[in-house]
């Protein structure tokens, strides 16, 4: 598929008046004047420098690839781009959400009617991955005074957004139930392995599977619990510029949800971080593991989040020691995350100060 200047043109001057102009458009990073962009694919960011309203701006029309996790049919994918538009603006600090639209049968950008693709427009926000941060920590083996500040913040945002609750029991039954269920979630992840790769067998799968699913009936019935959340809280999603300033994305999923989903997400980082470089919890990543943890407990004094923890562990466990994701991980740090997620599952809450034992099979 190709996208060009005069289609992107025309779009943004019938969204923001006959004076819209593009200077410069292309992958993003890699912003370029240009009349046409060959080979434009779904899944392939593209930043648009403009003229619109007096003023130069930047945005990202961000589409999504077909595929598995719940992306196979253009309605699945619709779904993602008209939510991320619904709820982008109503989580702070989060990129902008600018506009939602699609591309039509002739290969225009313009209303839904005879819709193809969906996309979403969002504002450009300058800033460096947080993943960054923490590969350069697992290089070095050393934290900076910034490293603690930064890991501070983040637990803070949590501590500010989950305060916002919300009283709908059913919405809290369903963030459980996507939990298991979603596409991109537990079982959308375990459909993505492989067949057999090492000791990870269907059984072992389907037995976690179902350990996860009874945590679902545990908790289902802790509606109260309900709080304004990211959805995917992971280090990609967090952009850091000077100091602890910094903006997220793509927040997904689910705008109201558990806690646990959130803290575990990021939290599971330093763990994968450490395990790949020591092979267990250690030295600066076990600092900032349980820097985190006693920040946003104390921030919160929600302990009910380390008994909401595991199936959740168990998911983002999942995805980290993907055999699709990460093919050369080393065997022994995928055993060590999969004795991790079957020892947490068995526990009734999670203990921050547990993770070693939690990471050791049963011989061990």
């Amino acid at each position: 598929m190709h996208i060009s200047k005069q289609v992107l043109e025309q779009y943004l001057r019938e969204k923001w008046g006959p004076d819209a102009a593009v200077r410069s458009f292309g992958p993003l990073g890699d912003v370029q004047s240009r009349r046409v962009l060959k080979g434009f694919g779904y899944g392939a960011p593209v930043i648009i420098e403009a003229r619109v309203g007096g003023r130069t701006r930047r945005m990202v029309l961000e589409t999504m690839r077909p595929g598995p996790h719940g992306h196979e049919h253009m309605a699945d994918r619709a779904h993602a781009m008209l939510w991320d538009y619904a709820t982008y603006n109503r989580l702070p600090r989060h990129v902008r959400a600018l506009d939602v639209g699609a591309f039509t049968a002739s290969g225009r950008v313009r209303s839904v009617e005879d819709a193809r693709e969906f996309f979403v427009l969002t504002e450009f926000e300058k800033g460096g991955e947080y993943q960054r941060d923490l590969a350069r920590i697992a290089r070095t083996g050393r934290l900076e005074r910034q490293d603690l500040a930064r890991a501070r913040a983040l637990a803070d945002y949590l501590v500010e957004i989950h305060q916002v609750k919300k009283r709908a029991p059913d919405l809290y039954r369903r963030a459980l139930r996507d939990l298991i269920g979603h596409g991109e979630c537990l079982m959308g992840v375990v459909d993505s392995y492989p067949k057999t790769v090492s000791f990870i067998t269907p059984s072992l799968l389907e037995s976690i599977e179902r350990r996860a699913n009874a945590w679902r009936w545990r908790l289902r019935g802790r509606t109260g619990r309900l709080s304004q959340v990211h959805g995917d809280y992971h280090p990609w999603n967090v952009l850091f510029r000077k100091g602890v300033d910094f903006s997220v994305l793509d927040r997904s999923r689910q705008e109201w949800g558990e806690p646990a989903d959130d803290v575990t997400a990021m939290t599971i980082n330093y763990l994968f971080c450490s395990l790949r470089r020591w092979g267990d919890l250690r030295g600066p990543f076990e600092r900032l593991f349980r820097l985190f943890w006693d920040r946003y407990l104390e921030g919160t004094a929600d302990h009910g989040v380390l008994e909401a923890a595991p199936p959740f562990f168990a998911f983002r466990g999942l995805v980290v020691a993907s055999p699709v994701w990460y093919p050369t991980l080393d065997l022994r740090v995928r055993r060590a995350l999969f004795n991790f997620i079957g020892n947490v599952l068995d526990q009734p809450r999670f203990d921050p100060a547990r993770v070693n034992e939690y990471l050791k099979g049963p011989s061990s």
